[in-house]
């Protein structure tokens, strides 16, 4: 009797544990699914924008588009700005996002599944990395980072807490061309390529001029604009659309397009870091008072392979039918040159129409934000995400180092140190302006 007494008794305690278990994996589904990672399959992503002057208005706007996500917070500097994303969010959404000054209180909510990080270049890694910290999952403008290592802290962060990110490199998904370009060069038609260049064409002139320092407008916290870059006198072209012809928010027009160009090298070749990078360059055109070149030759030394990036206003000799951007590949059996939308093969100087292409093998991409917005549910990476996006920023970012130093720098990538050369070093990481630090 007292046997079955107390296999009855563990029979019941096991049917109780069993279906305390049962409902406490179905309130997880259904109310606390964001702990485990994301939303649930049926529930709206709910994003908040750090950012909105130019390029982050209109990164809200894509986001706005998208039937599966509630805009729920927008957070901008400016109250100008903020007022104006408010109010167009609002009017597309019927629902008033909440608003903020100070990019802290918005990650305080805890509601937040994702953040649009589109501020200027010396503030994405704070915002990016207390996201991530946060348990938000983050898209991120290009250049990934102002610095070697804000970029490598950015990487260890979503690492540790496991968060999805994309970086705001949208030609790499929004259009086809480069997908087929990357087919071609790794099938091997091209033959053996040891020699790449890329190019974009920079301002003749500048309709920026030289305005005199004064008061920010009032509607601006100009020292949390700052925030870790040097305290500097108000101007109105070291802000908003002009920063980054300043080096201390940015590298001019040299990084901003750096992504974008040399994305499908780094793609079909599988390119890591340089070993060397040297430089020249100037300002020779433009008379303003900003402070990035207007022209600019690198050369980077890859294994087995020399990069070189050419920023001038005449554009690239001989192929200036491509437009004011582009990347040649030049193999020993032809060379492939290709702008965003449209690539050309050349065989001893002469067009090939016919060229053979390799039959498509890179599945076409739902779009730039839709893969973010796919992966904030499946949890899968983006081909953009922070760990690719800072490998290709470094390149950029060492071309810099080396065109403001004035020397050829050597660069040894497991340490992600300049080697010899303390100097060039220092300026891997930069020094933040108190309180701010890059932990």
């Amino acid at each position: 009797m007292e046997t079955e007494l107390s296999s009855a008794t563990n029979t019941t305690r096991r049917t109780l544990l069993k279906n305390i278990g049962a409902g406490l994996a179905l309130g997880l589904t259904a109310r606390n699914y964001r702990a485990l990672g994301g939303p649930g399959p049926n529930e709206k992503i709910r994003v908040g924008s750090i950012g909105v002057g130019g390029m982050g208005t209109g990164r809200l706007r894509e986001f706005l588009k998208q039937p599966d996500v509630s805009v729920a917070a927008i957070c901008d500097v400016d109250q100008s700005h903020l007022d104006r994303a408010l109010a167009e969010a609002e009017k597309v959404q019927g629902q008033k996002p909440q608003g903020f000054r100070d990019f802290r209180k918005l990650l305080e909510l805890k509601d937040l599944d994702a953040v649009i990080v589109a501020t200027p270049d010396h503030w994405h890694a704070l915002p990016t990395i207390a996201a991530f910290r946060a348990g938000k999952d983050v898209f991120v403008e290009k250049p990934l980072s102002y610095s070697i290592g804000e970029g490598r802290a950015m990487v260890r962060a979503a690492q540790a807490h496991k968060r999805v990110s994309q970086m705001g490199n949208h030609i790499h998904n929004d259009l086809p061309n480069y997908r087929r370009v990357v087919e071609i060069v790794r099938s091997g038609t091209l033959g053996k390529i040891s020699r790449v260049a890329c190019w974009k064409t920079s301002l003749l002139a500048s309709k920026l001029g030289s305005p005199p320092d004064g008061a920010p407008p009032v509607e601006l916290d100009y020292n949390l604009w700052l925030g870790p870059a040097p305290k500097r006198p108000y101007n109105p072209n070291r802000s908003h659309g002009s920063f980054r012809y300043f080096w201390d928010y940015s590298g001019g027009i040299f990084i901003d397009f750096w992504a974008h160009i040399t994305d499908v090298a780094y793609w079909a070749l599988d390119l890591k870091a340089p070993k060397s990078v040297s430089s020249i360059g100037g300002r020779y055109f433009i008379q303003d008072n900003t402070e990035t070149p207007d022209t600019l030759d690198l050369l980077y030394e890859f294994p087995n392979l020399d990069l070189t990036w050419s920023l001038n206003p005449m554009g690239f000799p001989g192929y200036e039918h491509m437009g004011s951007i582009g990347c040649v590949f030049q193999g020993t059996e032809a060379t492939l040159v290709t702008n965003y939308q449209v690539h050309e093969v050349y065989v001893k100087g002469k067009k090939v129409q016919d060229f053979k292409r390799p039959a498509p093998t890179i599945p076409d991409s739902p779009g730039h934000i839709r893969e973010f917005l796919n992966a904030i549910r499946s949890r899968e990476k983006t081909t953009c995400d922070v760990e690719y996006a800072h490998q290709l920023t470094k390149g950029g970012l060492l071309g810099n180092i080396a065109f403001r130093l004035g020397r050829r720098i050597y660069w040894d990538d497991s340490h992600e140190k300049i080697i010899g050369d303390s100097v060039a070093n220092r300026m891997v990481t930069r020094r933040y302006r108190k309180p701010w630090k890059l932990a």
